[in-house]
């Protein structure tokens, strides 16, 4: 089952976990803020900076994605028309990633930032892994 790392503080980020949530209707994909203890046992595993918020991190199995293809390869799971976006791989990667670094590098200052996780309502909390 895949495993969506995300930046609990991001409200872009907690959109981006809403998004997944409405279109994954197999329940596919579970999540854990990169800030929480099993988010970082997470990166810690798959050889990834403890510290690191960022990027969202997709790991499947003994395989981690980050940037673009984290997005792009969470995208393959969704059961709506936007799962065709994960064509987009056909974009170099430098692009691509530019891309993403730059709304990363803004997503504060444009979205905002909160002060606590999201926290789901008891059917949806089954999906998070928490500590």
């Amino acid at each position: 089952m895949p495993i969506l790392l995300f930046d609990g503080q991001c409200n872009l980020c907690n959109d981006w976990v809403q998004f997944i949530l409405k279109r994954d209707s197999a329940g596919k994909i579970s999540f854990a803020s990169l800030q929480s203890r099993i988010g970082r046992q997470l990166l810690e595993k798959n050889k990834i900076d403890i510290y690191y918020t960022d990027s969202l991190v997709l790991i499947e199995e003994e395989n981690s994605f980050v940037r673009s293809d984290g997005v792009l390869r969470t995208l393959s799971y969704l059961d709506s028309w936007e799962k065709r976006l994960k064509y987009l791989t056909i974009f170099p990667k430098p692009l691509r990633d530019l891309v993403y670094r730059f709304v990363s590098n803004n997503r504060y200052k444009w979205f905002g930032k909160r002060m606590h996780c999201l926290t789901p309502n008891a059917e949806l909390n089954k999906r998070f892994l928490s500590d």
